[in-house]
């Protein structure tokens, strides 16, 4: 959703030659042209004596590791990680600095953007160990509100679980965003206006310019109003805060890491000045440093990681139809290399379990595929449906691709 930029050949170079994750840290220096006293500069000149005063220089020196970052920042009320939701990378820095923090002994909670606030009891239950894995993804609905491969996550929420580590669910429940969105704050019921966050300040126009820019991005319909996808974005970001300041509110003396997409975060403009309105505490913001054209003002930190990629999973290589009713979710179609085509599925058939797991709706088979890898073999069942009575029963063995 924001752009994406690379520093120049120099910098990649030295970048790629690092070991781990580096940090970059400021200050940065102004730099300007000298001009020899009595000597009159035309307009060429002081154009270029403008541009170059704003030139801004990286101390080197400056650079620190890991360690030294979670030095500076281990007293914060706040810290605010930043995310491109499915760069591995980012996520792997998010519980790097976890998994520090935690060591120093200060008590630590996790908000998450990715889980919205109707299901904090739910986070509850799993970090307490009082429901699996698997109930906590069904019942927080995560592969519908969120999608993203889970897998990106679960290393974060495992360490937490171990821990004991609060995970706080921070975001507001997409039935408003997609409500508002649509219709505007004007369509909520007084049941959903009472849901809403106590604050929805707009004031800040470097907000609603930046907000501005993204939805010139997107794709214009003859139903997009830049009103109403900026409640949106007030919605979340505003949501978000609240509950964090509601969390640290009643758990004075502890840290609070956010984990919510870069948008949120950088500039300070998303949930960091809203909590700050809301509580004084302090805080810091901490983005990738890869992902965004260089400017010292997008956050405190920077993070410079290596590349990293999950590993491939395994695929059934089919096409479902998430809306159909009956038993089971329906095939509608197969990707060109399909392990269940060749098996024998066809269109129409409809999934009932695949492996140990009973498939009710799309999430059981997310659910029943996060450990797949490709190559392995799972048996799936299925339903034939035929002309006259009762679906034939299938049994298949699929290798996955």
């Amino acid at each position: 959703m924001f752009s994406h930029s690379r520093f120049s050949g120099a910098l990649r170079h030295w970048r790629a030659s690092m070991l781990g994750l580096l940090l970059m840290c400021f200050p940065l220096f102004a730099v300007s042209a000298q001009v020899p006293p009595g000597v009159a500069m035309d307009a060429e000149a002081a154009t270029a004596e403008q541009a170059v005063a704003s030139t801004q220089v990286l101390d080197m020196t400056s650079l620190v590791g890991l360690e030294d970052l979670i030095e500076r920042i281990a007293d914060q009320d706040a810290v605010f990680i930043g995310e491109t939701h499915d760069s591995y990378a980012d996520h792997l820095n998010q519980l790097a600095i976890i998994e520090r923090l935690h060591a120093r002994g200060k008590p630590l909670a996790i908000g998450m953007e990715f889980f919205q606030q109707p299901f904090q009891s739910v986070l509850d239950a799993y970090v307490a160990g009082d429901i699996s894995e698997q109930d906590m993804l069904k019942q927080t609905e995560y592969f519908d509100r969120w999608r993203f491969d889970y897998r990106l996550y679960r290393p974060i929420l495992h360490f937490a679980r171990e821990h004991g580590i609060a995970l706080i669910a921070l975001n507001v429940p997409k039935e408003l965003t997609e409500k508002v969105g649509g219709q505007g704050l004007d369509a909520l019921s007084a049941e959903e206006r009472a849901r809403l966050p106590t604050q929805l300040d707009a004031s800040d126009p470097a907000y609603r310019e930046r907000i501005k820019a993204v939805f010139d991005l997107h794709p214009q319909g003859p139903d997009s109003d830049f009103e109403r996808f900026l409640a949106v974005q007030l919605l979340w970001d505003e949501g978000m805060a609240e509950q964090a300041a509601r969390y640290l509110e009643m758990h004075p003396g502890t840290t609070l890491v956010v984990l919510a997409g870069s948008g949120h975060i950088e500039y300070g403009q998303g949930i960091p000045q809203r909590l700050k309105r809301r509580r004084p505490v302090e805080m810091v913001t901490i983005l990738n440093g890869t992902h965004y054209a260089f400017a010292p003002e997008r956050a405190d930190y920077l993070l410079f990681p290596q590349p990293a990629e999950l590993p491939e999973r395994g695929l059934l290589g089919v096409m479902l139809d998430i809306e159909s009713d009956g038993e089971g979710i329906g095939i509608q179609g197969f990707a060109a290399e399909s392990g269940a085509r060749d098996a024998g599925l066809k269109e129409g058939d409809r999934l009932v379990r695949i492996g140990e797991r009973t498939i009710e709706d799309y999430a059981d088979v997310r659910i029943a595929m996060i450990d797949a890898t490709p190559g392995e073999r799972l048996v799936v069942e299925a339903l034939r449906p035929g002309l006259i009575g009762e679906p034939e029963r299938l049994m298949v063995t699929v290798e996955l691709h």
